[in-house]
């Protein structure tokens, strides 16, 4: 299933508002919003990614529509997915940016792998 072009709108339109330079990449069937190089928050089907950080992460999953993001199979720590249900008001989309921008200067940007040299 393709991701939720409208929900990608919306969080494009918080972060344009907050005047946060942003990269986008598509991965994990999804579309990823990276700031200083790193993931903030993205779009899977019709979820939010957020990574709000493992300070933040047990109190997030107390919130409306959130559960632990487990792409992987398994919990990933510091990240949740929140359902429509959570993100259907504008101010509820932009509490889950805000927390992700808060959280983004103590995150680490992933390792960039070494591209092989073709022979």
């Amino acid at each position: 299933m393709p991701f939720d072009e409208y929900l990608a709108e919306r969080i494009r339109k918080i972060l344009i508002e907050k005047r946060v330079p942003t990269e986008e990449k598509r991965m994990m069937g999804g579309l990823c919003f990276m700031v200083d190089g790193k993931m903030c928050a993205g779009v899977e089907k019709n979820l939010l990614m957020a990574r709000v950080g493992p300070k933040q992460y047990d109190q997030a999953l107390t919130r409306k529509g959130c559960r632990e993001m487990d792409f992987t199979g398994r919990p990933l720590k510091g990240f949740v997915y929140v359902g429509p249900d959570g993100t259907d008001s504008d101010d509820a989309l932009e509490e889950w940016i805000g927390l992700c921008l808060a959280f983004n200067p103590e995150a680490k940007a992933s390792k960039k792998r070494k591209k092989k040299k073709k022979s």
